[in-house]
């Protein structure tokens, strides 16, 4: 065979492979993702979180921290003024979980409330988050999820006559805000480290133009135990359980 024919047969061999490769069903064109420019690449928050104790504000600390702070500034306030403090009008509480905060017509409530209440909102030692290209879903126990997309603009996730809550991404921390009657105003702002391993939430509690109470704490990721129970909620037979790994459907034949 002439170099010329091997040359042609091996064209017509890497022309055919080419046409073989770009018609198969894993590179077809209907098969490959689709890349949504108008959607941000975010920090991957998902995982099982665990409340790093050590790393975490205690809230009797930072309160009388924050106490000790505001007690040198109105001090040195009332000495330069002579002026004289006076108490504020309230009217019966607020209440949010085991916290009962004074609705005042005045300044709001004091410190001491929102410190109690930011213990409250943080209680939980492990939080659940799940990501997906176009939304993040943190769940902690006993709690409504928080809801958010991965998209630039300020989200209004819920509405109604008990508060307003939105979301909205700084860069690549994520924040919600709870706005509640009696102009209290709850914040979350989540931020995880370059490896993944550490989540960082910022928790800020206040009313009107007081101060903000903030409480840090730190997450690290661990690895949850499987759930220890398969359940499925039925019409004829309500919710049914069986222990995880077991096939449901031998129950529901019964």
């Amino acid at each position: 065979m002439s170099k010329i024919s091997k040359s042609t047969a091996i064209s017509h061999c890497l022309f055919a492979a080419l046409l073989l490769v770009l018609n198969s069903p894993v590179l077809s064109q209907d098969s490959l993702p689709q890349l949504d420019l108008n959607l941000p690449l975010r920090m991957d928050f998902s995982g099982s979180w665990e409340k790093d104790f050590n790393r975490s504000d205690n809230w009797q600390d930072e309160l009388s921290r924050t106490l000790r702070i505001r007690q040198e500034t109105a001090a040195r306030q009332q000495s330069s003024s002579g002026s004289t403090r006076v108490r504020p009008h309230s009217t019966p509480p607020i209440p949010i979980g085991n916290t009962n905060l004074p609705q005042s017509r005045g300044r709001g409530a004091n410190i001491v409330d929102l410190a109690r209440l930011a213990e409250y909102i943080s209680r939980h030692n492990t939080i659940k988050i799940t990501q997906v290209r176009e939304e993040v879903r943190i769940e902690r126990q006993g709690e409504a999820a928080l809801v958010c997309g991965t998209e630039h603009n300020l989200q209004q996730t819920f509405a109604s006559e008990h508060g307003i809550e939105t979301c909205a991404w700084d860069g690549q921390q994520l924040i919600f805000q709870i706005m509640l009657p009696g102009d209290l105003t709850i914040s979350h702002r989540f931020t995880v480290s370059s490896d993944n391993q550490v989540l960082n939430l910022l928790t800020s509690v206040y009313s009107r133009n007081r101060e903000a109470f903030n409480l840090i704490q730190a997450f690290n990721r661990y690895q949850a135990p499987a759930a220890e129970f398969n359940c499925v909620q039925t019409l004829s037979r309500g919710k049914v359980c069986n222990q995880s790994g077991n096939d449901l459907s031998t129950i529901l034949d019964k």
